[in-house]
């Protein structure tokens, strides 16, 4: 899949596959929002809204209020991809995300997950 099908494919049909693959793991639906918003600055009504309208992924992440600094401190493979190494800067932002989502799916603490030790 190029990255412009990824782009243009709609927010509210692979926010809940996000949130599918961590609740099918034990982790609830707050933690997934808490990821999304920590990463993003969005709020809980930004996202419902979102959810609710045409909002691509793609547009997700370039309208994003406040990119966390320490998304950076992210590293690892995310099909089969390393996350530090993605050229295209909107493309790394959406594997970050598959990150984290990754990272709580496996149980990992929300503390290392938001990286606030870091």
């Amino acid at each position: 899949m190029t990255n412009e099908k990824i782009f243009q494919m709609r927010f509210s049909k692979l926010y809940p596959l996000l949130m599918a693959k961590a609740l099918k793991k034990g982790r609830t639906a707050d933690e997934v929002q808490e990821v999304v918003t920590w990463l993003t600055g969005y709020d809980a009504s930004d996202i419902e809204r979102m959810l609710s309208d045409e909002t691509t992924y793609g547009a997700f992440f370039q309208a994003a209020p406040e990119l966390n600094p320490n998304r950076k401190l992210i590293k690892g493979t995310i099909c089969g991809v390393r996350v530090e190494d993605i050229e295209d800067p909107l493309m790394q932002e959406i594997r970050y995300l598959d990150k984290l989502i990754d990272e709580l799916a496996k149980g990992r603490p929300m503390e290392k997950i938001l990286r606030k030790n870091k």
